[in-house]
């Protein structure tokens, strides 16, 4: 174990995990009821969330509180931060897994859901850990657990924001790490590959060779490997030979050659040349006529637009 305090505190723990509602999320949320500790679950999917709440009540007698919160809006961040403090349920630990990615040419998916990546991935992740860190640096005890992805440590074409997210994930948790270094608090960023959950299919990634090439971990798997660097306190966790494998190579692999294999691996130039040819028969965005323009000239466009 490490140094942190937490591990030899006696009586009750508490670990608040977000996107608890299903695959590595739930994962953990399973893993931390087995040790005995409280459990706050976060996610959009409230049904979700008491199914995990009751698994985990059933099979382990946990306590587990469900906070249904939508973390891409930041009003809902300020809103779960207060219920927190409220209901006197800060956590000793925060396990930031909430997140999406989605596959296609960033020219073609749609901008207001890659900006809705960094928003769940990126924003929500630190804003969550600003208000919550103050707890643990006062108790020095604690810490943060950030679910990030081998994605942070290579150039992704065809899934640029969120390799850009989890790249950004794994940057704030080094650099937070050492700050809180002093302060007895643990920050770790958790980085596998691939892994068995509806990550996939939300993110349109079912039939691309990178589903279908590389292994793909179990969520408890994962979870287990995680909590376990998380307690030895490591900064940067690599759960398994193939995530390990991956870190190293990405070490001495050309950027050229690792862009290359990642846009061969998510077909994003095939991608876009579908949506060229799909959208080669639509007539141009019609523009919007200046308000300087005469009311004839503004006509005599509709018409030619209609």
């Amino acid at each position: 174990m490490g140094m942190n305090a937490i591990w030899q505190r006696e009586g009750p723990r508490r670990a608040l995990i977000t996107g608890a509602s299903s695959g590595i999320g739930e994962a953990f949320a399973r893993l931390l009821a087995e040790e005995g500790w409280d459990l706050v679950l976060v996610a959009r999917n409230e049904e979700e969330l008491h199914r995990v709440a009751g698994v985990v009540h059933a099979q382990h007698q946990a306590t587990a509180h469900v906070l249904p919160a939508d973390l891409s809006r930041p009003e809902s961040i300020a809103a779960l931060a207060s219920r927190l403090q409220q209901r006197n349920l800060m956590p000793d630990v925060l396990i930031n897994n909430a997140g999406f990615g989605l596959m296609g040419a960033a020219t073609v998916l749609p901008r207001e859901e890659q900006l809705r990546i960094i928003d769940v991935n990126v924003r929500a992740v630190i804003d969550l850990t600003l208000r919550l860190l103050p707890h643990m640096q006062r108790q020095q005890a604690g810490g943060v657990l950030n679910v990030a992805s081998l994605a942070g440590l290579m150039p992704g074409p065809g899934m640029a924001a969120y390799h850009a997210s989890k790249a950004a994930l794994i940057s704030f948790s080094e650099a937070l790490a050492e700050e809180m270094r002093p302060h007895g608090v643990q920050v770790s960023a958790l980085c596998p590959g691939p892994v068995k959950t509806r990550f996939q299919e939300r993110a349109g990634m079912r039939s691309s060779l990178l589903v279908r090439l590389l292994p793909a971990s179990r969520p408890a798997r994962v979870a287990r490997a995680g909590w376990q660097g998380f307690k030895e306190g490591r900064v940067v966790i690599m759960p398994g030979l193939f995530a390990a494998f991956t870190a190293i190579s990405t070490r001495f692999v050309p950027r050229l050659l690792l862009r290359r294999i990642n846009a061969r691996l998510t077909g994003v130039h095939q991608h876009a040349a579908r949506h060229a040819v799909n959208t080669a028969h639509l007539p141009p965005a019609r523009q919007e006529p200046s308000a300087a323009e005469p009311a004839s000239t503004k006509s005599r466009q509709e018409r030619q637009a209609d």
